[in-house]
């Protein structure tokens, strides 16, 4: 399974390398998988929509946007993440915060029934080559080696940072460490590069 965040009653986003098919189903409301509650929904999907530029190799440009057949029902604890604009700049040092049900430990056996949060700050990008080299691009940015990491499970999932009063969706968790090693940057697809192309699908469809 993969994350992913509400954009808006008809709309998720999450990470291309997640392989996302229309016969999969997307929940929201969730919270512990053990004991589904009053507010989870089970959504079926109208369309999927790659990001033409994405490139396994590279891992770049590394979105998928869902559209669902049938609306979420927005609630206390159902509602969309605010997309930040292409202009915003959230700079390295920003504590921002991950969410996922991904393994909280890389040898682990099982993931976790109830979600997992962690705050962890961005990193410039010069920063976060100084661990990957020329793997990092201008459309990824990084975030953590300061003691926790997204893992395996929480691909497609949120980077959420505060701006104005409201989380923005700055990050899709999208690649790392294979060992999941909390000194080291997770890579995280950055939406405010990614926001055109998320517009332009949202226009035409």
């Amino acid at each position: 399974f993969c994350g992913g965040s509400l954009i808006s009653e008809n709309w998720v986003v999450t990470a291309a390398h997640c392989g996302v098919r229309k016969t999969d189903t997307v929940v929201v409301g969730a919270y512990d998988q053990d004991a589904p509650g009053p507010d989870q929904q089970k959504l079926t999907i109208e369309k999927v929509f790659k990001n033409p530029k994405f490139n396994m190799l590279t891992i770049r440009d590394d979105i998928t946007l869902i559209k669902l057949a049938t609306p979420a029902q927005l609630s206390d604890r159902v509602s969309p993440v605010c997309l930040p604009k292409a202009t915003d700049d959230f700079p390295g040092g920003t504590t921002c915060v991950t969410t996922g049900w991904g393994l909280t430990d890389s040898s682990a056996s099982h993931t976790p029934a109830v979600l997992q949060q962690v705050a962890l700050p961005l990193l410039t990008n010069p920063q976060c080559k100084e661990f990957w080299g020329y793997r990092i691009r201008d459309v990824m940015v990084c975030a953590g080696a300061d003691g926790a990491s997204s893992c395996m499970g929480d691909s497609g999932g949120p980077l959420v940072c505060q701006k104005d009063g409201a989380w923005n969706l700055v990050g899709i968790v999208s690649w790392g460490s294979s060992t999941c090693d909390p000194q080291t940057p997770g890579v995280y697809a950055r939406v405010t590069k990614l926001r055109a192309w998320i517009d332009s699908i949202l226009e035409a469809n």
